[in-house]
């Protein structure tokens, strides 16, 4: 009897190539360190689940680097974002699509999204086998032999390697798959944070943890020059930022860490001109002199954040209109469109949803998911030097990596 393909990581990958080669009859096992699959799956969009981006793949495509959409395309091509909505609609989820192009459960959860994903491997007949740390991935002379786990020899001659990049360690994704490429010959790009919080400098202190803008622009500015930009919702944390604008530009904030440190701006009125912005104030102190000013502000932030903006144009939290000067709305204005909340200190990698870098992309064939350095090794998923920003994309890319890497292997495996 044939050795079976082993899949080593139970995250959307591995779970998409687990399916595919049994699907087509091939032997499956799946092993996963940890004592569930889709961990990853349960804990993004904030435990909704973002299940994908919809719109042309194209579309989605241009959200990624270039040389990333390049590599991918391919792959998304045959799993389009489409299949698995239709995998998991035809399972009695029901979906919707934001104006954002965010594809979300409607009333359902990433709970819901992880058991029906299960019940797909159950019925394929997939061995799954928990709690199984892998070791080694052996490899003599180039060509895989067996994996090697906390108690196990494996034997088998064909290996999908999805254990994910180091982001969120607590969900099992501690990097695992790093080292193991890097001794089978491949190069691994150094792992930097990616759609990750920020902590940053004192600036910010005066907002307190759990406060969250709406619809703002979060700038990031290295020397001057404005590196990144992300139009969306954020929130203030004990330390820092998060939320979708924080992940959005943290990339690239990470990627300048090495010229210097980006200092953060927001825009709180991203539709409106800071001229148009500044005119209407004077307008409304000319006609209603004696209204308080603050209510105005208010409509654009948190009234608990209101007092801060205020305190920076030297204006009183009670005053009204008649008695603030031309020059303190126009400081007002300058304030709420370019709001300087401080330093980025440190994006952290380890709270991430994913990390850039990973096994380089010049040594896997986008077209097969094969190790170009390794007879027998396909890679799928975050273990590759791949990173979408929020929105979907990074799990578009898991499920259509991991499908292809399933089918070749299928196909090797029974030709």
């Amino acid at each position: 009897m044939k050795q079976p393909v082993v899949v080593i990581g139970a995250g959307a990958a591995g779970i998409i190539a687990s399916h595919t080669l049994a699907t087509q009859g091939v032997p499956v096992l799946l092993l996963e360190k940890t004592d569930r699959i889709g961990t990853k799956i349960l804990i993004s969009g904030g435990g909704k689940c973002n299940i994908t981006h919809d719109g042309p793949i194209e579309h989605v495509l241009k959200a990624f680097r270039k040389n990333e959409a390049n590599f991918i395309r391919p792959a998304c091509y045959r799993f389009l974002n489409t299949r698995i909505i239709d995998m998991l609609t035809e399972r009695g989820l029901r979906v919707y699509t934001r104006p954002d192009g965010r594809i979300f459960p409607v009333d359902q959860t990433a709970k819901d999204v992880v058991r029906i994903l299960h019940t797909y491997l159950d019925e394929a007949g997939v061995k799954i086998k928990f709690h199984s740390p892998v070791t080694e991935i052996v490899a003599p002379g180039g060509r895989i032999s067996a994996v090697r786990t906390e108690s196990d020899l494996i034997p088998t001659e064909h290996v999908i390697l999805c254990t994910g990049g180091s982001s969120y360690p607590r969900s099992g994704t501690t990097g695992d798959g790093f080292p193991w490429a890097k001794t089978l010959g491949h190069t691994i790009v150094p792992i930097r944070a990616a759609l990750a919080p920020m902590e940053i400098g004192l600036k910010r202190q005066a907002v307190k943890a759990g406060v969250s803008l709406r619809n703002i622009i979060l700038k990031a500015r290295v020397n001057n020059k404005e590196i990144a930009r992300w139009q969306g919702d954020l929130l203030f944390t004990h330390h820092g930022v998060s939320g979708p604008c924080a992940l959005g530009i943290s990339r690239e904030v990470s990627d300048h860490w090495h010229t210097a440190a980006a200092n953060l701006e927001i825009d709180l009125l991203p539709t409106v001109k800071l001229e148009e912005f500044q005119s209407d104030l004077q307008t409304f102190k000319a006609q209603k002199p004696n209204h308080f000013i603050r209510p105005i502000v208010e409509e654009f932030v948190p009234n608990s954040v209101a007092p801060f903006l205020l305190a920076v144009a030297e204006i009183p939290e009670d005053a009204r209109a008649q008695a603030v000067s031309k020059k303190q709305l126009n400081i007002l204005a300058q304030t709420m469109k370019f709001w300087q909340i401080g330093e980025v200190e440190e994006v952290i990698l380890d709270k991430g949803e994913v990390v850039a870098g990973g096994v380089s992309l010049d040594e896997v064939d986008n077209q097969t998911m094969r190790s170009q350095i390794v007879q027998g090794l396909y890679l799928a998923g975050e273990v590759l030097d791949i990173a979408g920003p929020v929105g979907g994309y990074n799990l578009q890319a898991a499920w259509a990596t991991g499908f292809v890497a399933g089918d070749t292997a299928a196909q090797d495996w029974l030709s």
